[in-house]
């Protein structure tokens, strides 16, 4: 029987589920109500960067707590990763969506903390953006995409993550090991048919 591991999926989980979402929030609920409510344009990007600034400490957070429950999951399945058929590639595409979607949020952290810092009217701030100017329209824009991005990002690795549910259950752990040991011994027999496997997890207290 396979050993739990409750604490490494509510981390994974529960990280990825706020980054997904708070990620779409933002770019639906605080972006539609800064642009519905905001007034001046330079109102209107005041909101959204304030917002957004609130939002990214709690973000971080998600995403840090996300990389500790998936990297503990990695390490549990191992065994699975490299005797069962399709559980490799699947793991590699999780990694590359997350290491896409970890790349958009940083950058949409500089450049929106750019943009708050040009659309401030506090003198401190303004100096900063001195240091660091930016064409406000053409960075909006940009940031406008990735922030549609991140939830586009995030969503794929919540699909990947069902996937991966489904290929951790005991027909689909046997019916892949035994591929993937007909791939290296193609001369193996066929895989005999199997009654599907109970499952005795609500057993469990």
């Amino acid at each position: 029987m396979s050993q739990r591991n409750t604490v490494l999926r509510s981390l994974h989980d529960l990280g990825l589920a706020a980054w997904f979402g708070g990620s779409l929030m933002g770019a639906v609920g605080l972006n539609g109500a800064a642009r519905a409510e905001g007034g001046t344009p330079a109102i209107t990007t005041r909101v959204m960067s304030s917002g957004w600034a609130k939002w990214a400490p709690v973000n971080a957070t998600a995403i840090g707590t996300h990389l500790v429950g998936s990297s503990g999951l990695l390490a549990a399945n191992a065994a699975r990763v490299a005797t069962q058929q399709g559980v490799a590639a699947s793991t590699v595409a999780k990694t590359v969506l997350t290491g896409a979607a970890l790349a958009v949020t940083a950058y949409s952290r500089v450049l929106g903390k750019k943009i708050e810092l040009a659309s401030s009217d506090e003198p401190e701030d303004a100096e900063k953006a001195r240091e660091h100017p930016v064409d406000t329209e053409k960075a909006q824009r940009q940031l406008a995409f990735l922030q549609w991005t991140i939830p586009s990002l995030t969503g794929g690795l919540l699909i990947l993550n069902a996937l991966h549910g489904e290929q951790q259950r005991p027909e689909e752990q046997a019916r892949g090991m035994w591929q993937r040991a007909m791939s290296r011994a193609p001369h193996m027999p066929p895989m005999p048919h199997m009654p599907p496997m109970p499952d005795w997890r609500w057993m469990q207290h």
